[in-house]
């Protein structure tokens, strides 16, 4: 399954879409290193959150320069909270600029990745290095809220964790710097239609056809 020299795999997809879920799936099948972008951005999220900086910018370069991305991956950043805030912070291009900093310099030292988020296909992975292959993921929101929901263990009312969804996806692909968009050659995956099983035998059959 994984005899590939270089496999570099692109999921994007709306807020509760099922990608994050999806692309450790994948990344596990083929042993791909996992990145995970919207870790980052509500990392950045909770360190302004929790230190209330001046002037965000400076601060978050120095705060960014000094962890890895395997303490990130180990940090609660699933709050309410940090969810409503990390919308807003993505807009910013500045902000957005620092992440994609971070997420590049990971990206060319490793030719077998899966990289998750937002503009992953349109941005990131547009070029050099270009994507092998590209997945875009979409849910109901009905569906998309209760996963979260569960997720969630059920401490916040269901009709705030979809309100909380509907806003972060609207922010997401209205958004001026790097919206969230599905890629001409991407392929679809619907998370609301299919199993996991499903899931990960539909993404397998396009990762293998690219030996073809």
């Amino acid at each position: 399954m994984s005899n590939f020299k270089k496999l570099i795999v692109a999921c994007d997809g709306e807020s509760g879409s099922g990608k994050s879920t999806s692309a450790k799936l994948i990344s596990k099948k083929y042993k791909l290193l996992l990145i995970n972008s919207g870790l980052i951005y509500r990392y950045c999220s909770k360190l302004i959150l929790s230190n209330k900086p001046k002037k965000i910018i400076p601060f978050l370069k120095k705060k960014i320069k000094k962890i890895s991305y395997k303490k990130i991956s180990q940090q609660k950043l699933h709050s309410e909270e940090i969810s409503r805030h990390v919308g807003i912070l993505a807009k910013n291009q500045k902000v957005r600029d620092i992440v994609n900093k971070v997420q590049k310099k990971i990206i060319k030292s490793n030719n077998r990745i899966c990289v998750e988020g937002r503009d992953i296909a349109s941005k990131i992975l547009a070029h050099k290095p270009k994507y092998d292959v590209a997945f875009y993921f979409k849910c109901k929101l009905d569906i998309a809220a209760y996963r979260r929901w569960i997720d969630l263990k059920k401490i916040i009312p269901f009709k705030e964790v979809k309100k909380s969804l509907k806003q972060r996806t609207n922010l997401d692909k209205k958004r001026k710097n790097s919206p969230l968009v599905k890629v001409k050659d991407a392929i679809l995956i619907r998370t609301d239609q299919l199993s996991k099983k499903q899931v990960l035998n539909k993404m397998s059959k396009s990762i293998e056809q690219l030996k073809n």
